[in-house]
């Protein structure tokens, strides 16, 4: 009766501390320029190797500008040192790097699935939080801190206490209209930005199995929002022909073995979890956050919530305060100072798709800054072959090179302080994408039909 983590769990345990912590076998790691350079300098300078550098990739994406003609100079303070220092570090190790001009650069997230670096069954680390994106494809992925980074590099291995499990199941069919991003969103809701706190979340039902790949990474890229150690998915035939022939998959003979060998990656029916939450599909309208935690979020149609008692009075104000709305208040009709398509949530081809079916003969309101970054290198030039790019620049977007851009502030490009920004990202925390800004989260379709009104609304 063992679950798909269990599987994951047991197929990785090479043995168990007096402590009754898990030594767990790392089978990827994937580092960025934020990060990198201080986990493989601290190895240097203790004297270690890379254990496998076959085994470790790291791409420049965090900090990168995304602006046309961009080089290694950010906007960043100091960022041109995170990038030549991850540059050499890489290259002394022997580590794959997706540098800046690389056909294969972009996020992290998006990358390593699209390049098949991400496996069924495989564990995969990366030093950022949704590194959780990648158990989409039925692999045991979730972020660690530049220090487990460092262990991992030079052992292959990290200790770890075995999560608590959960399952979440979305039964039934989703509403036309309502996205991956919205069941994340009304699962947080729901359920609190803790709900998932401790636990190992395989994500299920119908409507789960009915989404393309790239919509079950969006929706595993939010178990983070929702505290999880990670979440994931069961493979299955939309996953295996999604991973056929990239890059780093295998290929003839091995192929076959691998397929063989992942048909066991499923939770037995009579599997044990530690909580198990179900949720009603059909149910789900398109949502947007209101507040400064993913959780406070509510569907479009609906007003800003009044305090309920989950969590305190005092956020709830604060949170209030800050977005410069009350209790009651409409949000649909919210006049926009700008929007944002972008992140490793929602950054990818069929994100892009979509949204440009919204803009498509339509102009960008007067007076919104409108942007898109695509997920990675490949998802630009696929979209620009499919001249996505015109449809954007043509309705007044900014059309960018990829990477991390404005889903969060690192002390570069920023929207302005007390600016209503709708965003396709994962967070909209306080000062997330430039210090006061005030951002509402949402699924691509929404931003981009809000960027055309001005205003806050469903596509």
């Amino acid at each position: 009766m063992p679950s798909l983590f269990d599987k994951l769990w047991d197929r990785h345990v090479i043995a168990t501390t007096p402590g009754g912590a898990a030594i767990i076998a790392i089978d990827r790691i994937f580092l960025h320029e934020r990060t990198g350079a201080a986990a493989l300098a601290s190895l240097a300078a203790a004297g270690r190797n890379v254990a496998d550098p076959a085994r470790a990739f790291a791409a420049m994406d965090h900090i990168v500008d995304t602006l046309p003609g961009r080089g290694d100079a950010t906007t960043m303070p100091g960022g041109t040192a995170f990038i030549t220092e991850t540059r050499a570090a890489c290259a002394a190790a022997g580590i794959t790097l997706f540098d800046i001009g690389h056909p294969d650069q972009g996020i992290v997230h998006v990358v390593s699935p699209e390049l098949g670096l991400v496996l069924p069954g495989l564990t995969l680390v990366a030093p950022d939080s949704h590194t959780c994106t990648q158990g989409a494809v039925g692999a045991l992925a979730w972020g660690i801190g530049s220090t487990e980074a460092e262990h991992a590099l030079a052992t292959g291995t990290l200790r770890l206490n075995r999560p608590r499990t959960m399952r979440v199941v979305f039964d039934g069919v989703l509403a036309p209209g309502v996205t991956p991003k919205d069941m994340a969103l009304a699962l947080i809701a729901a359920h609190g930005a803790a709900g998932g706190q401790g636990h190992a979340i395989e994500f299920a039902g119908s409507a789960v199995t009915a989404l393309a790949m790239e919509g079950r990474m969006t929706l595993c890229n939010m178990a983070t929002e929702f505290a999880a150690f990670s979440g994931f998915i069961a493979p299955d035939a939309v996953t295996f022909e999604w991973i056929k022939g990239r890059r780093y998959a295998p290929q003839g003979a091995l192929w076959d073995a691998a397929l063989a060998d992942w048909q066991d990656l499923a939770s037995d029916a009579d599997a044990v979890f530690d909580r198990e939450i179900r949720i009603d599909a059909a149910s789900i309208a398109p949502m947007i956050s209101w507040g400064t935690s993913p959780a406070q979020s509510v569907a479009i149609i609906g007003g800003v919530p009044a305090f309920a008692g989950s969590g305190s009075r005092a956020a709830h104000d604060k949170a209030l305060a800050y977005m410069g709305l009350a209790e009651g208040q409409s949000l649909a009709g919210l006049a926009i100072d700008a929007a944002f398509i972008g992140s490793c949530t929602n950054s990818r081809l069929s994100d892009l798709e979509r949204a440009a079916a919204v803009i498509a003969g339509r102009r960008v309101a007067p007076g919104v800054r409108a942007i898109v970054v695509p997920g990675s290198s490949a998802v630009k030039r696929a979209a620009e072959a499919q001249g996505l790019d015109r449809l954007f620049t043509d309705a007044g977007f900014e059309w960018r090179e990829s990477g991390c851009s404005m889903c969060f502030f690192a002390g570069g490009e920023s929207f302005g302080a007390g600016q209503r920004v709708i965003s396709s990202t994962n967070r909209n925390f306080e000062s997330r994408q430039g210090p006061g800004t005030r951002t509402h989260i949402a699924s691509p379709e929404t931003v981009a039909a809000s960027a055309i009104a001005g205003r806050i609304c469903a596509a």
